[in-house]
């Protein structure tokens, strides 16, 4: 029988510094909750709302596969290796700091919010050359299905991470079922509801809860509201 944890979504750490609003799903900066440190090589999962024209000013990374998801709004990066780029709903970025990286993060527009995930993975191997990604997402490849967007290979959908972990987006219509099958034996998914609510394996799931799964081969997706959109992140569950 599957294990699994539910973290609802007024149960997350909260940080409001007033240019930015941020939950955290697990222990991150002054917020540290010895039960939330992780979910297998899951480290970070942090949902941000940076106010406009304000950011993450230049700081260092090693050794941690960072992916940002755009929810709403755009996002300028710089980063020492070379990439000034902006990212926006749809699309996907993964930087891999490996031996050392720094890198800002501000929000270009001067008239509205931007708010998107920022994800921590740590790696495979430890002290890799630093590398950075993005891509476009085609958004009706989510829609009654799991659209791939990260995955350690590099000649398939989604950008390359230096892990065995692929994440997929769901857009469910209201009572469609979907199943999700596990890719790599002994990974467990971390679910991540981005809006209305679902049914995993007949957990019931608001927006913004998370679930962790695993000791199981594949499981059950159900949109119980219109337009229901999901996250999947697959990890290996021991470090």
């Amino acid at each position: 029988m599957a294990n699994t944890i539910i973290h609802k979504s007024e149960t997350r750490g909260d940080a409001n510094h007033g240019w930015l609003h941020s939950k955290h799903t697990f222990s991150f900066a002054n917020y540290h909750n010895p039960e939330r440190m992780h979910f297998g090589v899951l480290r970070v999962l942090n949902d941000d709302f940076v106010e406009a024209g304000m950011g993450f000013g230049t700081h260092p990374h090693d050794n941690m596969e960072i992916i940002s998801i755009p929810l709403e709004g755009d996002l300028e990066h710089k980063d020492s290796i070379g990439n000034i780029t902006v990212i926006k709903k749809g699309d996907v970025q993964i930087m891999s700091a490996g031996t050392g990286v720094t890198h800002s993060e501000y929000n270009k527009n001067k008239d509205k919010p931007v708010k998107f995930l920022q994800i921590w993975i740590f790696p495979k191997e430890k002290n890799t050359k630093p590398r950075y990604d993005q891509i476009t997402l085609d958004e009706k490849d989510k829609h009654n299905n799991f659209q791939q967007i990260v995955s350690p290979n590099a000649d398939d959908a989604g950008v390359c991470i230096l892990q065995d972990s692929w994440f997929h987006l769901g857009k469910l219509d209201k009572d469609f079922s979907i199943d999700y099958t596990i890719k790599k034996s002994g990974n467990g998914v971390y679910a991540f509801i981005l809006k209305g609510d679902v049914v995993i394996n007949g957990n019931a799931l608001n927006e913004r809860d998370g679930m962790g799964i695993w000791n199981t081969d594949k499981f059950s997706v159900k949109a119980i509201s219109q337009d229901a959109e999901i996250l999947l992140i697959e990890v290996p569950m021991t470090m």
